[in-house]
């Protein structure tokens, strides 16, 4: 077994994950990272992606749809997150929806405005929750 460290998930609504974790993976900026106890100390920005938390002493991950935020990695890692979600919080119609009315969206709007850039972040959470939701079914 690996060795454990403390993580803690916040959201501007809650605590959202406390607990004795032997790796943490989150989406960074520059792609997927993990990080596992004695890591070196960072702050890295986060993107819209999968949370995947393995659990001290567990055989399988636990996996959330985070958006944006940061990682704080020392002796105990801290996710700041705009918004995280286990799969079964997740609302597969109103998904659909968000993911009609943000390509409605990003038809209609301008090439290089501020329009399109909002309506392609609202596709790509809609579309990570939904990965998310998909993935947790499938493993059912």
């Amino acid at each position: 077994m690996a060795k454990s460290f403390k993580l803690e998930v916040i959201t501007p609504e809650r605590l959202f994950y406390e607990g004795e974790v032997e790796m943490v993976i989150v989406r960074t900026k520059l792609g997927y990272e993990g990080f596992m106890a004695d890591h070196a100390w960072a702050v890295k920005l986060l993107d819209t992606g999968i949370l995947r938390i393995k659990e001290a002493g567990a055989k399988d991950f636990k996996i959330a749809s985070i958006t944006g935020g940061f990682i704080d990695v020392a002796d105990m890692v801290v996710v700041f997150t705009d918004a995280a979600e286990w799969p079964e919080e997740i609302d597969v119609e109103r998904q659909k929806r968000k993911i009609k009315e943000a390509e409605e969206r990003i038809k209609r709007a301008k090439q290089g405005t501020s329009e399109l850039q909002l309506a392609q972040i609202s596709l790509n959470k809609a579309l990570n929750r939904m990965k998310v939701r998909s993935y947790y079914e499938n493993r059912k």
